[in-house]
């Protein structure tokens, strides 16, 4: 696999997200357990060494997982969180991201994977988040005050615009950014670009499309299987191979629970898109 300067990590470009292995709706235990844990060593067997994870996917499911399968872990393995959300007691979605949340919930990521540090954490934003103001100010500070004390060794965001990333940029390094794209959704596209121009990791989230809506427009698009029928490979693997040929700092985190996804989400590190099928995959946009 093609590697990336994760901070002083050498990542696989492919590597590994968790948020398919808790229950229905990023809720509860994993309906087979077992196969949970052997996803994850699979996983790093493989040469998967950059995790993406978060504390309220479960809550607490995956980084529990992620720490019985692999714990104590590998040098090499970089382990992703994120904070500004939490669980209600419902299982609903909340935001929980002031200065003082922001530090519990990197101190309820450390705790619950067994570490002392993490490789980056992401500061995430909510859907339509405003410009930057005092408020992104000061959840900064939380994150740069967690830095500088050696909780994560690097700072990222999440679901952000360019002026955020402008601004935090005006402040301290950043390691990574996570925002939504997809063939069918390029509205980040200008956080790609700036992310190129800096060498910071980007993490494309919902690259197949979202998780959370009935149909998949991405994945049955005429052109797409078109696409996949031409390569003998599967609609996710050609746009999985789509998103991995953006650029060298795009980093890929599919997720599985299934060890024949797992397999086949590996592979596409070694697909190749011929000229005319990245140039229709390419129009799409």
């Amino acid at each position: 696999m093609e590697l990336f300067e994760l901070g002083s990590y050498s990542v696989n470009r492919v590597g590994f997200g968790a948020m398919q292995l808790p229950g229905r709706g990023v809720l509860g235990p994993p309906r087979d357990r077992d196969q949970a844990l052997s996803v994850l060593r699979r996983a790093v067997e493989a040469g998967v060494n950059h995790i993406d994870t978060a504390q309220y996917y479960g809550p607490d499911v995956s980084n529990d997982l992620i720490r019985d399968a692999l714990h104590p872990y590998p040098d090499d393995l970089a382990l992703v969180s994120k904070v500004g959300a939490r669980r209600d007691a419902k299982g609903g979605w909340v935001t929980w991201d002031a200065p003082e949340d922001l530090r519990q919930g990197i101190e309820d990521n450390l705790r619950s994977l067994g570490v002392d540090r993490l490789a980056a954490v992401n500061l995430r934003l909510p859907d339509g988040a405003g410009p930057p103001d005092q408020k992104f100010d000061k959840q900064l500070s939380a994150m740069i005050q967690a830095k500088e004390e050696g909780l994560i060794a690097g700072v990222g965001l999440s679901t952000v615009t360019v002026g955020h990333l402008e601004r935090a940029l005006e402040r301290t390094d950043v390691l990574c950014v996570q925002n939504p794209y997809n063939l069918l959704d390029r509205s980040s596209q200008p956080v790609l670009d700036l992310c190129t121009d800096y060498g910071i990791a980007f993490v494309p989230y919902f690259p197949l499309g979202s998780a959370f809506n009935a149909t998949n427009p991405v994945l049955t698009h005429p052109d797409v299987t078109a696409a996949a029928t031409r390569l003998g490979k599967t609609p996710a693997q050609t746009v999985l191979a789509w998103t991995l040929a953006l650029g060298p700092n795009v980093l890929l985190i599919p997720g599985t629970s299934s060890l024949a996804h797992l397999k086949e989400n590996l592979a596409i590190a070694d697909i190749e898109l011929d000229p005319d099928t990245k140039a229709a995959l390419d129009a799409l946009g």
